[in-house]
């Protein structure tokens, strides 16, 4: 199913990159694991006017991100280049220190870069991106007690049709999955909208990674599924939630394993995936994108 390179294997990692200590760190940050969010996924207007500040800054991040991926570059250099973009802004990015599963290490780096058949989670190493790679570019920035989620996808060099097309439709599936998100429905109906345009073009949905509530906590313990999960999931789409909508989707089948890195999920045939990823608010005229440059 891998249209140009054969498969991933692990690179090296190099060491952590330093955040002054002038930039707040998110609570999580140096302790074996977040604590739960208990401030619901409804925010005050002060609140949703600094997540909007947070959720723009990640996106310029990824914009700038993105426009490195190219044949030749390593997806550490990905990483410095956004790792010095927030830093440079203010913004701690959210997933440096985030804790791992019970007993694993904390993610170590300031993006994730999934490249083909990684699914998400990837860490960024050694790895050269060769012409045709498919690149998930997913960062967070964590500025004035609030984080911004946003991912893309890049395709270095010109790419196939088959994977270009792959890129096209999980964007178009977001993008649809958000227009579904209307006050006084329920959360699951954004999965059905984007499974169910998924299946047009044989592509199955992610269903082990789900987008979630973010804003004060990184991720607050609200599911937002790419898949039609109904009954469950039943959660009340309300004016002022913030949440992620970032469906992958994948050329074959959507099954998956995780290195032993604690992290790197990929897909166990081999099949390459794409994901884009917004945060939007809820208003009282449906949502609105904030992760826009």
């Amino acid at each position: 199913m891998s249209p140009v390179r054969e498969s991933i294997t692990k690179g090296v990692v190099t060491p952590v990159r330093e955040v002054p200590a002038s930039i707040a760190r998110p609570e999580y940050v140096g302790r074996k694991r977040a604590a739960d969010w208990r401030g619901g996924d409804v925010h005050s207007p002060e609140t949703i006017e600094r997540i909007r500040v947070s959720a723009k800054l990640a996106a310029q991040a990824l914009a700038e991100v993105g426009r490195h991926v190219a044949p030749g570059v390593t997806t550490d250099e990905l990483d410095r280049i956004g790792h010095e973009f927030l830093v440079d802004h203010g913004a701690y990015p959210s997933t440096i220190g985030y804790p791992g599963a019970a007993g694993r290490p904390p993610f170590p780096k300031a993006i994730c870069t999934s490249v083909n058949e990684v699914i998400c989670h990837g860490i960024p190493d050694s790895t050269v991106i060769e012409d045709g790679d498919i690149v998930k570019v997913d960062i967070t920035a964590f500025k004035d007690g609030v984080h911004g989620d946003n991912c893309g996808s890049f395709i270095a060099g010109e790419g196939t049709e088959a994977s270009r097309k792959l890129v096209e439709v999980t964007h178009e599936a977001m993008m649809r999955g958000i227009k579904a998100a209307q006050p006084g429905r329920q959360v699951n109906v954004i999965g059905r909208v984007i499974e169910k345009y998924a299946a047009r073009f044989g592509y199955e949905s992610v269903r082990s990674y789900t987008g979630h509530g973010v804003g004060p906590a990184f991720h607050t313990g609200l599911i937002i599924p790419h898949y039609d999960a109904a009954p469950h999931h039943d959660d009340v789409i309300e004016v002022g939630m913030t949440f992620t909508v970032e469906p992958m989707l994948c050329m074959g089948s959507e099954d998956s394993h995780e290195w032993d890195d604690g992290w790197t999920v990929v897909t166990n045939d081999g099949s390459w995936v794409a994901q884009f990823e917004h945060t939007i608010v809820i208003t009282e005229n449906g949502p609105e994108v904030l992760t826009l440059p």
